[in-house]
């Protein structure tokens, strides 16, 4: 499996992963990242400053991804994990490990200095790993992301 940045034409593969496992969790909708308007442009997206997606490639096909952006409504030192998902045969192989040392050593060249993260309750293989790479739970959200369903707040210190 290869990691590599976003091309165009994986944005119709993320966006369905994303979906998916959405769907396999039977997640909230509302209030996540499965009703963002931007998840069928997630390129085009993470083509502003100071952000970076990379996705999983298996023989051709996008099997996941996760990114980094400066946090909507946060404070300048403040970037923010995004739309981390992968399908069933990317999970369990330590790429979600690689996904997040690459976002992080990235918000490290761009100068900021916390990460953060939200998910939800029930995603329980990936709040372990986050807390595995040090992310500590806050009491209340930061910034502004829209994502009101996502009760779970992190952060790590760069």
């Amino acid at each position: 499996m290869n990691i590599r940045t976003i091309k165009k034409e994986d944005n119709p593969q993320i966006a369905t992963i994303i979906r998916n496992v959405f769907d396999e969790l039977d997640a909230p909708k509302c209030g996540t990242a499965y009703a963002d308007p931007i998840l069928d442009t997630l390129y085009e997206v993470y083509q502003e400053p100071k952000s970076i997606y990379f996705v999983i490639e298996n023989e051709g096909k996008i099997v996941g991804g996760g990114g980094l952006a400066s946090l909507q409504n946060g404070e300048n030192a403040y970037c923010e994990l995004q739309k981390m998902y992968f399908a069933p045969e990317a999970r369990g192989l330590g790429l979600g490990k690689q996904i997040i040392e690459n976002c992080l050593a990235f918000a490290k060249e761009q100068g900021f200095k916390y990460c953060y993260l939200e998910t939800l309750p029930f995603m329980e293989s990936a709040r372990k790993l986050y807390e595995k790479m040090g992310f500590q739970y806050l009491d209340k959200p930061l910034g502004a992301t829209g994502h009101t369903s996502c009760d779970v707040w992190m952060i790590k210190e760069l």
